[in-house]
């Protein structure tokens, strides 16, 4: 499932490739596109519809209410963990680290980190999970709620592994994909939050997103 996932976001960044002019970088967007036929002075004019994520509603670590108008006019970067993760969730925590502490006191940055294992991981468990990081800024929200929702999130709408597994360690088969989304919630980019050199890559494609929302 994880290298599926990763391979068919990987094809579609190829085949989505956006042109721009020298010297100017243009990330791609992710994800399947349908034409969307409009009217346009009494003609049939043919548009992209891209794919986005849908609206959701998660509690942080704080009892607030995360939903779509929390990241609305931001770009953010998405995870799926666990707080008792035995495997590759500390070394993910380590590089998101690195985002948020570049971005943390930038308004038009968030990110969002969906649990996976919400029966475990309540409000007050994330809580205590962001302060032993560190955390204090309101730009790193720690997520919980239903857990079929949360899976479904991230086999669906970001395109990366999630699911039930007894059978590894911890209980959870996901990937450590981070997910960096623009302000129309579309995906443009899949990292591999385990490896610095990708988040090196992350951070310097934020830097695009936010410049291109200065233009």
């Amino acid at each position: 499932m994880k290298n599926t996932l990763l391979s068919l976001c990987v094809g579609v960044a190829l085949a989505t490739a956006c042109t721009s002019a020298p010297g100017e970088k243009e990330l791609p967007i992710l994800g399947p596109r349908e034409p969307q036929v409009t009217t346009v002075d009494g003609k049939p004019s043919i548009d992209t519809l891209y794919h986005s994520i849908p609206d959701f509603a998660f509690l942080d670590q704080d009892s607030q209410m995360v939903t779509q108008q929390t990241v609305a006019g931001k770009i953010y970067v998405a995870d799926f963990f666990f707080t008792s993760c035995p495997s590759i969730c500390p070394k993910m925590k380590s590089q998101m680290l690195r985002v948020y502490e570049k971005y943390k006191d930038n308004p038009k940055v968030a990110l969002l980190s969906h649990s996976i294992d919400p029966t475990h991981d309540t409000v007050a468990v994330l809580r205590d999970y962001a302060e032993r990081l560190g955390v204090n800024s309101k730009t790193w929200h720690f997520l919980t709620g239903n857990r079929d929702t949360i899976l479904d999130m991230a086999q669906k709408h970001y395109f990366t592994s999630a699911m039930v597994d007894n059978a590894v360690p911890g209980g959870f088969e996901h990937s450590g994909a981070f997910l960096l989304v623009d302000e129309q919630r579309r995906l443009r980019g899949h990292y591999d939050g385990t490896n610095a050199q990708d988040v090196d890559k992350l951070l310097q494609d934020m830097d695009v997103l936010l410049a291109a929302k200065k233009k």
